[in-house]
C-alpha cells in the first residue's frame, strides 16, 4: 500500500503542479505587466470552479462506464492531459488578450476552460480511486501523504519557475510553463501505472452515496452548529484562497518586484505551509482541534496585517514577514479544520456532510477569487491608486478571518451531533400514529 499511496501523491502533484503557474506567475503577468483587468483575470480563474459541480456527474459516470476494464484510470489520465494543454496554452491566450482582445477573450474561456474541466475531471477520479485502494483504516495516512507530497511539489514548481523566469520575456514564460506541463504529466503516468487493478467490464460498479444539493442543503439548514461551520468555511477559506490572484501582482506593484522574485513567493509561503502541517500532526491528540484551529486562523489573519503594512511602510521585509505568517496560519488551519470537519459528521451519512462542506469550499473558492478582482479593480478606480486597492482586498480578507474566528467559538460538536440524532418532526409524528 506504500507504493500506492505513493503513487497516488504523485497525480496529486502532478495536478496541483499546473495550477502553480497559471494562478500565481501568470496572474502577475496578466495583471502587472500586460496591464489586463484585475476582474477579467479574476473571472478566468474562477472558470474550474463554476463546473465543479459536474464532479457529481464525473464521479458517477466512471462508476458505470469503465473503459478497458478501469473505472478511474483512463478519467484521470484525460484529465490530467486537459490540466497540461490548459497550463502550455495559458501564456500564449494572455498575450493574444493584450493584443486582440475579442479573439484572446474566447481562446482564453477554451484554455482555462479545459484546464477547469481537467481539475475536475481528475480530482474526483483520483480522491475517489484512494478512497478505494486505502480503505476505511488507512485513508487518513493515505490522504496525509497526498497533501504533504501536494506542498513539496508546489515548493518544487515554484522554485524551479522561477529559476527559469530570471530573464523575463514572453518566450521564457512560454518555455517555464512548457516544462512545468511535460513535468505534471510525467509524474502522472509514474503514478498511474499498474496503480488501479483491473476489473471484469462486466462487474457492479461499487456502491456508493449520492446526493443532491437539496439534500445537502436541507441537512444545512436543519441544524444551527451546521449552518454555522457552513458560513464558517465560506468567510475563512474565501479569505485564504482569494488572496492568490492578487498576492504576486501587488508584489510587483508595490516593491518592484521582478517576475523570478514574485514566483519565488509561493515556495516561500509552501516551506512555512509544510512546517505547520507537521507541527499540525504533531500536535494531534494533544490540543484541542478548535484550538489549534484558532491558532491557525489567528496567525494567518495577522499574516494579512503585516501583507497590508510592508504596502503602507513600503517595506519588503514586513511583506515576507506577512507571507511566513500566512503560510504557517494556512497550514495550521488547513489541518485542524480538516480533522474537525470530519467530527462534523454522522455515521451513515458520512457523503452527505462532507458534500455539504465541499460544497462550502468549492463557493469560497469563487467567492474569495471574485471578490478580490472586482473589489480591487473598484477601489483603485475609486481611489486612482493601484496600491490601495490591493491594500483594501487584504484588508477585506483580514475582516473576514476575524469574523471566522468569532464564529468557531459558537461550533459545538457535541450539539451538532445532538441535533441530528434528534428525530424530526415527521418522524415524532410517525412514531405517535404508530
Amino acid at each position: 500500500m506504500l507504493l500506492k499511496r505513493f503513487q497516488l501523491g504523485l497525480i496529486h502533484v502532478a495536478v496541483a503542479m499546473t495550477l502553480v503557474p497559471i494562478n500565481s506567475t501568470l496572474n502577475r503577468v496578466m495583471i502587472f505587466d500586460l496591464e489586463i483587468s484585475k476582474t477579467l483575470v479574476s473571472l478566468l480563474a474562477v472558470l474550474p470552479y463554476l463546473i465543479s459541480p459536474i464532479q457529481v456527474a464525473i464521479g458517477s459516470f466512471s462508476d458505470r462506464h469503465p473503459v478497458l476494464g478501469f473505472r478511474r484510470t483512463p478519467y484521470i489520465l484525460a484529465g490530467l492531459i486537459l490540466c497540461v494543454t490548459g497550463v502550455v496554452l495559458s501564456p500564449r491566450i494572455a498575450y493574444l488578450i493584450h493584443d486582440n482582445f475579442a479573439l484572446g477573450i474566447l481562446a482564453g474561456l477554451l484554455a482555462f476552460g479545459a484546464w477547469g474541466m481537467g481539475y475536475n475531471l481528475s480530482a474526483v477520479c483520483y480522491l475517489s480511486l484512494a478512497s478505494e485502494l486505502s480503505g476505511e483504516k488507512e485513508r487518513g495516512k493515505t490522504i496525509a501523504t497526498m497533501f504533504f507530497m501536494m506542498v513539496i511539489g508546489l515548493i518544487a514548481t515554484g522554485i524551479g519557475l522561477s529559476r527559469m523566469l530570471t530573464d523575463y520575456s514572453p518566450e521564457a514564460l512560454s518555455y517555464a510553463f512548457n516544462v512545468v506541463g511535460a513535468s505534471a504529466l510525467t509524474l502522472g503516468l509514474l503514478g498511474l501505472i499498474k496503480l488501479e487493478p483491473r476489473s471484469m467490464l462486466d462487474s457492479a460498479p461499487a456502491a456508493s452515496e449520492n446526493y443532491t444539493v437539496k439534500q445537502m442543503t436541507s441537512a444545512i439548514t436543519a441544524n444551527p452548529v451546521a449552518k454555522i461551520f457552513f458560513v464558517y468555511l465560506l468567510l475563512l477559506l474565501a479569505a485564504l484562497l482569494g488572496q492568490d490572484v492578487l498576492l504576486e501582482p501587488f508584489g510587483a506593484q508595490a516593491f518592484g518586484m521582478t517576475v523570478e522574485q514574485t514566483t519565488r513567493i509561493i515556495s516561500i509561503s509552501g516551506v512555512f505551509t509544510l512546517i505547520a502541517f507537521i507541527i499540525a500532526g504533531a500536535l494531534e491528540g494533544r490540543v484541542q482541534k478548535k484550538v489549534m484551529a484558532q491558532f491557525g486562523n489567528i496567525g494567518a489573519l495577522i499574516g494579512f496585517l503585516f501583507i497590508v503594512l510592508s504596502g503602507l511602510v513600503h517595506s519588503l521585509t514586513v511583506f515576507y514577514f506577512g507571507i511566513m505568517l500566512l503560510g504557517f496560519g494556512t497550514g495550521i488551519s488547513t489541518i485542524a479544520n480538516l480533522s474537525l470537519m470530519f467530527d462534523l459528521t454522522v455515521a451513515g451519512k458520512v457523503g452527505l456532510y462532507i458534500g455539504a462542506w465541499g460544497f462550502s469550499n468549492g463557493m469560497s473558492r469563487l467567492t474569495g477569487i471574485l471578490l478580490a478582482g472586482v473589489v480591487a479593480d473598484a477601489a483603485t478606480r475609486l481611489t486612482g491608486n493601484a496600491l490601495s486597492g490591493y491594500l483594501i482586498v487584504f484588508g477585506i480578507e483580514a475582516l473576514m478571518l476575524l469574523i471566522a474566528a468569532i464564529l468557531l467559538t459558537r461550533i459545538d460538536v457535541a450539539a451538532f451531533k445532538k441535533k441530528v440524532a434528534e428525530p424530526s418532526f415527521a418522524d415524532k409524528v410517525a412514531a405517535v400514529a404508530d
